[in-house]
């Protein structure tokens, strides 16, 4: 093998594989890593990488391309695995394998390595994406052959030279500009609270304001387009909202989460700005969607999300779904508006251009046009399979 193109992200993991690869494969290693708005310092882990030794050195700023083609997509199909987690990193996989590829053809590897654990969800992600994009690439995961302990790759560091940084934190965090996850350490306890400091975007209770605040997101085919009547670059939005709702304290997501290798896992979320969003677009459904609609888009997001929590967002089905999902959000244009108070978030008022709700209709007024003896024969239809049975059988088994 000559060449490996390395998925990095500055850590002890993906450092100390630079030197492993080097050394078990004899090969040149090239790192690569994608700014999906994980707020790290891209310059400085490009330096760390060529100081370790890598060959060469990406940095590629996707931010834009994973709010269009991958945050975006998921807030028409309400993209909530188990009813609670958003899907932010793996949102954010296949795009950082998709690059790994283009990469990879650009430099004429052999291999595409990353730090994925043989635990967790990601080394799936990767590697089916990888092998759907290009068969011929052999994926190698170091972590996850080697299998050392945190202690082991420190000692294997010291012996070869590699930078080691003090932790930043108790534990283990992957974040981009739709959500943070936190993990490890202490929360391996299912019983253990989290404490404030294992929190950066969403404010203790505490400490957040004694006022509630409110927020109106205004869509577009299904789509955010402003908050606050402000129209800013997605990214910037996005971040906005984080900011905004985090200090409202509106964002913690913490539940027991079924892993696709088949364990629970305890998993603790900041999701501000994509609670607050999706929240808000399963609302503007609701105004504008039929219910026979609606109820078959439940099956519809609840399959989308599946795929992309578990790694098949190249499967043909994702594209299949998406486009019964696009269909129903040519229509969905309005605004909605959140009131944010003390992490608690609720929607409180919304308009649609193209509102199935008819106050005509729904008034208890006199100026309702809605026909109320009408109601008698409708439900004695709708009724009429449920008393028929009842009737039959119950009278029966009374008699038995």
């Amino acid at each position: 093998m000559t060449k490996v193109i390395l998925a990095y992200s500055g850590g002890l993991d993906t450092s100390v594989a630079i030197k492993w690869l080097e050394e078990k494969y004899n090969a040149r290693v090239v790192s690569v890593t994608v700014d999906v708005g994980q707020q790290e310092d891209m310059a400085a882990i490009a330096e760390k990488a060529k100081k370790i030794g890598v060959d060469k050195h990406y940095n590629i700023d996707a931010k834009k391309e994973f709010v269009k083609d991958y945050i975006y997509p998921s807030i028409k199909a309400n993209g909530l695995y188990e009813g609670k987690y958003p899907l932010s990193t793996a949102l954010a996989r296949p795009l950082i394998a998709s690059k790994l590829v283009e990469i990879a053809h650009k430099e004429n590897a052999d291999a595409i390595a990353h730090g994925c654990t043989g635990k967790g969800n990601d080394q799936v992600r990767f590697d089916i994406t990888i092998k759907a994009l290009d068969p011929n690439l052999k994926i190698i995961a170091p972590v996850r052959e080697w299998n050392l302990s945190r202690e082991e790759e420190i000692q294997y560091a010291k012996e070869h030279g590699v930078p080691i940084e003090a932790k930043k934190s108790i534990f283990s965090i992957d974040q981009n500009l739709w959500g943070r996850s936190i993990e490890s350490g202490p929360l391996e306890q299912p019983d253990f609270e989290p404490p404030e400091d294992a929190f950066e975007w969403v404010k203790p209770l505490s400490k957040t304001p004694d006022e509630p605040s409110y927020i109106e997101i205004r869509f577009e085919k299904g789509v955010p387009v402003s908050i606050d009547g402000s129209e800013t670059d997605s990214v910037q939005m996005i971040t906005a909202l984080n900011e905004k709702a985090g200090l409202h304290g509106v964002g913690v997501i913490d539940h027991i989460e079924d892993r696709l290798v088949g364990i629970k896992s305890r998993e603790v979320y900041e999701c501000p700005a994509a609670i607050c969003i999706i929240e808000a677009h399963k609302d503007l459904e609701k105004m504008v969607l039929t219910r026979h609609q609606l109820t078959f888009k439940e099956l519809v997001d609840r399959e989308w999300a599946w795929l992309v929590y578990t790694g098949l967002w190249v499967d043909p089905l994702r594209k299949n779904l998406d486009a019964f999902i696009d269909s129903t959000q040519k229509v969905l244009d309005g605004s909605v508006r959140l009131k944010l108070y003390k992490g608690g978030l609720r929607v409180v008022g919304r308009s649609a251009r193209r509102s199935l709700y008819d106050v005509k209709l729904a008034t208890y007024d006199k100026t309702s046009t809605f026909q109320q003896k009408a109601a008698e024969g409708f439900i004695n239809l709708w009724g009429l399979p449920s008393t028929a049975a009842y009737k039959l059988f119950e009278e029966k088994k009374g008699g038995e």
